[in-house]
């Protein structure tokens, strides 16, 4: 799997409240949550978001409130993937589990530009800026899986309907 596009790039300790404020988290749908997502920094930054398909911080992105809309409303704005130094715990996490890709690659980070391009190839642990290849830990088995499927929940919903199909026939 192999994702990427424009970029845009914030810096280090991207708050959960800054990718969505918490008084739109009535809603849970993507689309409608990306309308407010990085609403504190301005239209601007949120045309530059639905213009880019690659998300990119510095460190501990996504520090905050355990909030799965941080990771939904930026695929609600069409972004793929998200690359930074350093994710916070909950925020890695509730990205795989909505089928965000989350990637820890702290040397692509530098040399990613705001507005430039960045191209991840998943299974093979790579981040490519222009002629630049960086690497990451591969993600295990079990995580792709989850990503390929779209999210925990799609992956979750596949397999126990493999598993009642082989039980009953």
């Amino acid at each position: 799997m192999t994702v990427g596009g424009k970029c845009i790039k914030f810096g280090d300790s991207v708050n959960t409240d800054v990718i969505i404020p918490g008084r739109y988290l009535i809603s849970i749908d993507p689309k409608e949550l990306a309308e407010h997502a990085f609403e504190p920094l301005g239209p601007k930054i949120q045309e530059q978001l639905y213009n880019s398909q690659v998300v990119v911080g510095g460190t501990n992105f996504g520090c905050g409130s355990a909030r799965e809309q941080a990771a939904t409303c930026l695929i609600g704005a069409g972004i793929k993937a998200v690359i930074a130094k350093s994710f916070a715990r909950v925020f890695f996490r509730n990205s795989i589990n909505t089928g965000l890709l989350a990637v820890e690659c702290p040397e692509a980070v530098d040399a990613i530009n705001d507005g430039g391009e960045a191209f991840i190839d998943v299974k093979a642990g790579t981040v490519t800026v222009g002629e630049q290849v960086f690497h990451f830990i591969p993600y295990p088995e079990s995580l792709q899986k989850i990503l390929n499927a779209g999210g925990l929940i799609p992956y979750l919903s596949e397999h126990v309907l493999r598993e009642e199909v082989k039980k009953n026939g």
